[in-house]
């Protein structure tokens, strides 16, 4: 599915045409890339390198979590009521306790999906980074354009300036 633009790019309503256009560049989530299998899949396999598109990987990665790690949260959130000596969160749904009790393992999902999506899915936004550098005081944000002057000086991406005499 990723190979069609309709599920890869926003879907947008075109007011001039009265119809739905889906018209985007995507990502390079989703675009087919070569990966080098390791040594162990490669004996097994006889491949030396696979096409897959990167969401492919992030998705084994979630599901995998999901199906290991999330079923803990109902263990995790068993473990607090019984410490705390209670055997519902709330009568919410009779017989069943409350909403917590209903969702003890997407709760734990949540936050490792969250953490994973800022860790390695989402890439660094330069926007954000100029609104944190203009909430810093005037001293560290000098800092820091001398820094990265410095820096880019080093790589020849600015001409060198030559003191003056």
């Amino acid at each position: 599915m990723a190979g069609y633009r309709y599920f890869v790019c926003p879907v947008e309503f075109n007011n001039d045409s009265n119809s739905f256009q889906v018209d985007c560049e995507p990502s390079e989530l989703f675009q087919l890339q070569d990966y080098t299998l390791p040594g162990v899949l490669e004996s097994v396999t006889g491949w030396t390198t696979v096409r897959l598109y990167p969401f492919q990987i992030h998705s084994i990665a979630l599901s995998s979590f999901a199906s290991i790690v999330g079923p803990f949260g109902g263990f995790f959130a068993s473990g607090f009521k019984r410490a705390f000596k209670i055997k519902d969160f709330a009568n919410t749904i009779p017989g069943h306790g409350g909403i917590m009790d209903r969702f003890d393992c997407q709760y734990l999902m949540a936050t490792f999906v969250n953490v994973y999506i800022a860790s390695f899915i989402r890439g660094p936004n330069p926007s954000k980074v100029i609104q944190q550098l203009l909430a810093l005081r005037p001293d560290q944000q000098l800092y820091i354009f001398n820094s990265l002057k410095a820096h880019l000086t080093e790589k020849g991406l600015l001409p060198a300036v030559e003191a003056a005499a």
